[in-house]
């Protein structure tokens, strides 16, 4: 078996309203709560950063998936949201939202474009933070392909 470590040491001087920082190699920022809970919004925040991890690795899990495969990419973006609901003092992060572009090159014939449909659902399932919050945040797909 396998196993890899992350780091990360995080540094926080005083009550609620403070700001501290993180470092984990190559992360390191400062962190307070976000404007919108009422916080000084320095930085980045849980939120974000829980957002940023299912986004990257979805991202990444996909472009793998595209290569493997073999399609002949020409374009891929993704744009990402969290949805974080507030009732009766509690926040719960909901839904995360993953709206990927996919395109593929002109050449790229319709058992292509069918494979590349079929990837970006799998890409979803296949990376790890989404199965780590699976049962708890709900991953929505809104894919958008070229052609």
């Amino acid at each position: 078996m396998v196993q890899h470590h992350f780091h990360l040491k995080a540094e926080w001087p005083g009550g609620r309203n403070s700001q501290g920082t993180i470092d984990a190699g190559n992360l390191k920022t400062k962190i307070s709560i976000p404007t919108e809970m009422d916080g000084p919004g320095i930085g980045t925040n849980p939120d974000e950063m829980l957002l940023g991890a299912a986004a990257t690795c979805y991202v990444i899990t996909l472009a793998a998936l595209i290569e493997r495969a073999e399609l002949p990419l020409s374009k891929m973006y993704l744009e990402s949201e969290g949805i974080v609901d507030v009732t009766n003092g509690v926040f719960t992060y909901e839904k995360i939202i993953h709206k990927p572009f996919v395109n593929l090159k002109e050449e790229a014939n319709d058992k292509q474009w069918k494979h590349v449909r079929k990837l970006v659902e799998k890409a979803e399932t296949s990376c790890m933070i989404s199965r780590a919050i699976q049962g708890n945040v709900q991953i929505e797909l809104q894919p958008t392909f070229g052609k």
